[in-house]
Order: C-alpha cells, then sequence, then structure tokens
C-alpha cells in the first residue's frame, strides 16, 4: 500500500482529468466559483477515506495537485468548498463527495439516501437549506485507470455515408435472450462481439451499430422506488466512464475489445451519447458531481432567478455548453471515445439542446463550430437527433453540413402512408427522395437524411401493424407516459391474433414499411430485432423495462415467419447495394436525362402516364410509380423502378414507356418470390404492397 503525502505537489493544470505519467498521477478539475477542493483518497474498495489532500494550486479556474508514486488503480473523489447560496447559482457542500466528471473508470454502485442530496429533503425551506452529512458511503468513487491505451488503426472500417445501413441497439438487451452464448457473457460487451452476432448483421447488411448509451448512467429514485430500472440509460453519471455492468470481467478493455472485434468484421461503431442534461436533475435533485463542483457555471440557469434551471430537455436541467470550460469537457469526452476506444461516431441525443446559444438554436453555435474545426471528431460519423422541448425545439433540416439527422418526418411519412391515409402520395415522394426540400442546401447530401421506421422510443416495426394503442401499463404511470399519436394500426384486432388473414395483412404492410426504408434516398437506419419480428407488448416507452418487454426475444427469429423476414431485410439491403439508382449518393436534377427520353427521376400514376398536376392533388391516389437512372462505376445506366399500392384495394399498374427488360427483384405481397421478368406489360399490384423492378441499360454515344 502507497504512503500518502501530506499535500500534493503543484502539478499541472492540463490535461483536466487525472493524468497518470508513471512516476505519478496529476489530477485537474475545473471550478469558476470554488474557494477549495480538496483531493480524497479511498482505500482499494471504495469503503475507507484515508486522506484528504486540498488542491494546491489553481491556475485559470482548474484546480491541480500531482501525487507522487500513485499509478492506475488508485480510487479517489471530491469536495469543493464555497458558497451554499441557491438563489444566486451556488450549491457547494463539502460533505458530499463528488465524482470527477473526468473519471474514466467508476467502482461501486449509487446507494440511494436522503445525504445523497445537498439540502434536508422535506426541509420547510427545500433546497435552500443544507444537509451536513457525508455522502461518500454513498456515491461511486473514481478509479485511475492508465489513459496512454491506444486503439490503433487496424483493420478501420471505411464505409462511405452513401452506403451506409446502421442497427440500432442495446449493449444488454441485444444478448440477454441469446440461449447461444455464455450466461455469464450476456448484457454485456463480451456478448455484443459474440461471432454469432456479428455473423447476423453482415448478413443483413448492417455496416454500423449504433449503441444506447454506453456511458455510466444513474437508476433513477423514483425508478428505484417502483422495482424499475433506466434501461435506455440517458441519464448520464459520467461522460468517460462506461457503463460497469456492462463489462463482463470489470475492465474498460472490455468493451474496447468489443468495438475492436466488430470493426475488426467490417462494422462501425457509432455510440449514443447524451450531453444536454446530467443526472442531478433540478434544484430538487442530488449532488453527485457537476452541481457540487461549479452548479452555476455546468449548468444553464434562469437569468435573474439562478435558483432554478432552464429545461430544454425535460430532464430537469440543461448542460452550459456555452461555457467554454463545460464545452472543453464535451469535446474532451468525445475525443476520448475516438481515440482510447477506436469508435466511428456518434448520435448527439437532444442534439437541439447542444446547439443553443442565448438567443436560441443556432447552426453555427459554439458546439458545432468546436467539432467541425476539430482534426479528430470532423472525420467521423455526426448523427443529431434534431429536436428538444424548448423553445422552437423542432430543427430538422437545420443542422450545418457534416452533420446526418434522424428524420421524425420520414418515420411518420412512412407510416402514415402505409397505413392508408389520404393526400400521401406527394409526402411518400418527397421520402423516397431523401426529403431534399429538409437537406439539399448548403451542399448537404442525401446522406443526411438518418431514414427509419422504428427506434428505441416508440412502437417496435412489428408493433406497429399489432397495436392500434400503446400499453405501458408496466412503466407504473396508468399509461399516460408515451406518445399517444403513433400511426400505427392493428389492422383489425388489437394484439397478437391467430386470424391468418389479419396476420398475412400485417406481415405485408410491416415488409413494405420496411422495404420503403431501403428503398429511399438517404441511410437507412433498422431497430434492433425489426428485422425479425420482434415486439414490445405493444409499450411504446419501454425506458424502465430491463427484462423481456425490451430484450431481444430470439426465438422469434427461430420461427418460420422470423427467418422469413429476416431474409426480406437481408434482401432489402443487398437489392440497395447492388443498384445505385436506390441510394443516390447526392442530390440531382431529376429532370436531367442520361439517354434520350429518360430522365434521371420521374414519376408516373398507374396508368403507366406521368403523374400530372391534378394527380398529385388527388387526394384519394394512393399508388405511384417512380423511375430513377443513375450512372454505374462501368459506366452503365443502373435503372429502378418502384411501384408502391397504399391502398386496401388491387390494381394493375401499366408499366411506364420506354419499355426497358426489366426485372421484378422484390415483392412485398410475395416476399419468397424469384428475380423473374414480369411477364407482360401491366403488374398485379397488392393492396399495401411494394414492387421493385430494375434493369440495365447501356449509355449511347453524346449521353450519360
Amino acid at each position: 500500500m502507497m504512503t500518502l503525502p501530506d499535500r500534493l505537489d503543484a502539478g499541472l493544470p492540463y490535461p483536466l482529468g487525472p493524468t497518470n505519467d508513471g512516476l505519478g498521477v496529476n489530477f485537474a478539475v475545473f471550478s469558476a466559483n470554488a474557494t477549495k477542493i480538496e483531493l480524497c483518497i479511498f482505500d482499494e474498495r471504495g469503503r475507507r477515506e484515508l486522506k484528504r489532500l486540498p488542491m494546491p494550486e489553481c491556475t485559470d479556474e482548474i484546480w491541480h495537485g500531482y501525487l507522487p508514486d500513485a499509478g492506475p488503480g488508485l480510487v479517489y473523489g471530491y469536495r469543493a468548498y464555497g458558497p451554499y447560496d441557491p438563489k444566486r447559482g451556488h450549491r457547494f457542500n463539502p460533505q458530499k463527495l463528488l465524482i470527477d466528471p473526468y473519471a474514466r473508470k467508476l467502482q461501486g454502485e449509487l446507494r440511494w439516501s436522503d445525504a445523497l442530496f445537498g439540502y434536508r429533503v422535506q426541509h420547510p425551506r427545500a433546497d435552500l437549506s443544507l444537509d451536513r452529512r457525508d455522502s461518500a458511503p454513498l456515491v461511486p468513487k473514481c478509479i485511475v485507470t492508465d489513459t496512454r491505451f491506444k486503439p490503433g488503426e487496424l483493420n478501420k472500417p471505411v464505409v462511405p455515408w452513401a452506403e451506409t445501413v446502421i442497427y440500432e441497439a442495446h449493449v444488454r438487451g441485444i444478448s440477454m435472450m441469446r440461449d447461444d452464448i455464455r450466461k455469464e457473457l450476456r448484457g454485456t460487451s463480451g456478448a455484443l462481439a459474440d461471432p454469432r452476432l456479428i455473423d447476423h448483421l453482415l448478413k443483413i447488411g448492417v455496416t454500423a451499430i449504433e449503441l444506447l448509451p454506453v456511458h455510466a448512467h444513474l437508476q433513477d429514485h423514483f425508478l428505484f422506488e417502483r422495482g424499475l430500472r433506466n434501461y435506455w440509460g440517458y441519464n448520464s453519471l459520467s461522460f468517460f466512464a462506461p457503463q460497469a455492468t456492462y463489462l463482463q470481467s470489470g475492465m474498460n478493455n472490455d468493451l474496447r475489445m468489443a468495438i475492436r472485434r466488430l470493426r475488426s468484421a467490417g462494422i462501425e461503431v457509432l455510440l449514443d451519447v447524451v450531453y444536454n442534461h446530467t443526472c442531478e436533475g433540478n434544484e430538487l435533485g442530488p449532488t453527485l458531481s457537476w452541481k457540487g463542483l461549479d452548479n452555476a457555471s455546468y449548468y444553464r440557469l434562469v437569468p435573474g432567478d439562478e435558483r432554478y434551471y432552464i429545461n430544454d430537455t425535460g430532464c430537469g436541467n440543461t448542460v452550459n455548453l456555452s461555457h467554454p470550460r463545460v464545452l472543453q469537457m464535451v469535446m474532451d469526452s468525445l475525443r476520448y471515445w475516438v481515440e482510447s476506444y477506436g469508435v466511428d461516431g456518434f448520435r448527439f441525443d437532444l442534439g437541439v439542446t447542444l446547439g443553443r446559444e442565448g438567443t436560441g438554436f443556432d447552426p453555427g453555435s459554439g458546439f458545432f463550430d468546436a467539432i467541425l474545426q476539430d482534426p479528430v471528431l470532423s472525420r467521423v460519423k455526426l448523427i443529431s437527433e434534431p429536436w428538444d422541448i424548448g423553445p422552437d425545439g423542432y430543427q430538422l433540416g437545420n443542422h450545418p453540413p457534416g452533420f446526418a439527422e434522424w428524420n421524425g418526418h420520414f418515420r411518420d411519412g412512412v407510416r402514415r402512408f402505409w397505413a392508408g391515409e389520404e393526400g400521401m402520395r406527394g409526402e411518400a415522394a418527397g421520402l423516397l427522395m431523401g426529403s431534399p426540400q429538409l437537406f439539399d442546401s448548403r451542399h448537404r447530401r442525401p446522406w443526411a437524411s438518418v431514414n427509419f421506421l422504428a427506434s428505441h422510443d416508440g412502437f417496435t416495426a412489428n408493433d406497429l401493424v399489432t397495436y392500434a394503442e400503446k400499453h405501458n401499463e408496466a412503466n407504473g404511470d396508468d399509461n399516460q407516459d408515451g406518445h399517444g399519436d403513433n400511426f400505427s394500426g392493428n389492422w383489425g384486432h388489437e394484439g397478437p391474433v391467430d386470424d391468418p388473414a389479419i396476420q398475412a395483412l400485417r406481415q405485408r404492410v410491416l415488409r413494405s414499411m420496411l422495404a420503403t426504408v431501403f428503398v429511399s434516398h438517404g441511410t437507412p437506419m433498422l431497430l434492433a430485432g425489426d428485422e425479425f419480428g420482434n415486439s414490445q407488448q405493444g409499450n411504446n416507452n419501454a425506458y424502465c423495462q430491463d427484462n423481456e418487454i425490451s430484450w431481444l426475444d430470439w426465438s422469434r427469429a427461430a420461427t418460420a415467419e422470423g427467418r422469413e423476414l429476416t431474409a426480406f431485410v437481408a434482401k432489402l439491403a443487398a437489392l440497395r447495394r447492388a443498384h445505385p439508382s436506390l441510394r443516390f449518393a447526392r442530390y440531382v436534377d431529376g429532370n436531367h436525362e442520361l439517354l434520350p427520353g429518360l430522365a434521371r427521376v420521374s414519376w408516373f400514376d398507374l396508368d403507366g402516364g406521368p403523374m400530372s398536376p391534378e394527380a398529385w392533388d388527388y387526394a384519394p391516389g394512393r399508388v405511384l410509380g417512380l423511375r430513377r437512372a443513375a450512372e454505374t462505376a462501368e459506366g452503365l445506366v443502373d435503372l429502378s423502378l418502384l411501384l408502391l399500392n397504399g391502398g386496401g384495394d388491387d390494381v394493375r399498374f401499366q408499366l411506364p414507356e420506354p419499355a426497358f427488360d426489366w426485372t421484378l427483384r422484390l415483392d412485398t405481397a410475395n416476399p419468397g418470390s424469384a428475380a423473374e421478368p414480369p411477364g407482360g406489360e401491366a403488374l398485379e399490384l397488392r393492396a399495401h404492397s411494394l414492387m421493385v423492378l430494375t434493369a440495365t441499360h447501356e449509355p449511347r454515344a453524346g449521353h450519360g
């Protein structure tokens, strides 16, 4: 056991966090308003506080000190002294042990108690009172790690945006019900990298897996009292430390190795990250880290009434990215996950919040500017969730070049079209072309539109055709939580049913919706399990269901229906890969002719004639044809013809002129059909179905 000195050496104010140099550890932490900060050293189990050492220096608001002879494995935390004056935004309380915002690893689980709060719970003055109990026995401790680890560049996948297919998954939920994986590995990163799981992803054409939050997160008190858990993890306790329960042997390298194995297989790894708020909540939340270190700097507070927090996130607080040190913390965290873990990109939860300045959302905000000028971060894949609950919180299409965005407009439009809603043909046309009305500006490309039918937040794809209403009773809020307007339908019966006719219709609609995701310009995203019909029993807000409701039911994948749907999704991905006309890499002039009489983009009514203005305005019309043409790498012209029938009646669709040697590649009404010529000048298009035909043509001299 090391002998602890009576004082720290001065050390350096950079880099922030703990830095092991082989001879000792430098500690540096930001606080503009603290009057003193102590480094607290604990025994290796984190149970006994061995020493409190004041940070000897403060340089440019960075408190720092150097502990000789220390190294990886040292267990520590902070205590911060300063004014306890909530009305002015200050909540210093040295009785509360604080987690280092830059801690790379945490030890132990938080144990709920009133002593975690900086104020006396149930006191008449609420958060204006002061709690003097020590919170150290209840709080996870920080552990010094070796920060020199580098993932290297071996087997780094290079997948262009235009060829990317994203699979959104949860580290725990993806494997908890995999009987072919060792029980002790299920729910961990070790299972995530299992060759059988990787083979499944490759089989269905996935090029990137997007993981729900892997940052250490808090189990909410109200969920704890209900016997539930924060399953999704959108409640950050640390921006640098991974969630300990996802590490099969308790080592950070467990996650690094899983990422490396995925990338070695050619699958990129994207992380869903939550920098818009923290788990400390509003003025009545616990004091665990940032709130106790410098509440007035780390959070956006109500001007003139700094006791209260601006709550653009709906989670109680909003991280203050307008402060340079707070912005630096987020940038350092992002670079750390790229450089130390080797991740390929990020999906930013509530991205609008991150882009807010004092005047509201700004695509030229400090956050966006900092990322886009960064030599590391500007080169990875960047995706924003383009909304929050603040003023003007829906900013779809308004992010800067370099960012893709979750296209909620696509999600809702696809659901509405295939549900048979009137007046949707024009809407569907825009979605198929990559929503140019939203993204075709500032030299952005179709990949900026992340097209999805379902995500973790909402119904699964299977539940969209099984339930007309949400069924969130298990969440404990009397089914009042979750979105009420889902554009879903049960097609004749609420919930599972044995009726073969209803089952067949549901599967056809499901296939048509999934097909639309893959044949639209943009970046397709698939919710894990949708490829085999996974269900959440009608729960469209399963954030707190760490159980069979949320876990992927792989037994469904083994059924005849599951295997058929999986094969269908694999076929969709392969079709998209093979035909550039299904995935334009950039927005184009649709009227430009690649061959005489052959425009890049043409629209047809069911008689095979061009869509007229009157046809576009005809609200009852639910049938649409789309022909697209694109050059191939070999200099040929690749053609695709989509025929869509969102209505409830079968129709005959006349093939448009000029005639090509079409091959019918896909029919959502007959998914097992082999590729074949259409067999006539008109095709029978079943209700709620989609067809894909393709052809290849030699360009003529002087064209193309």
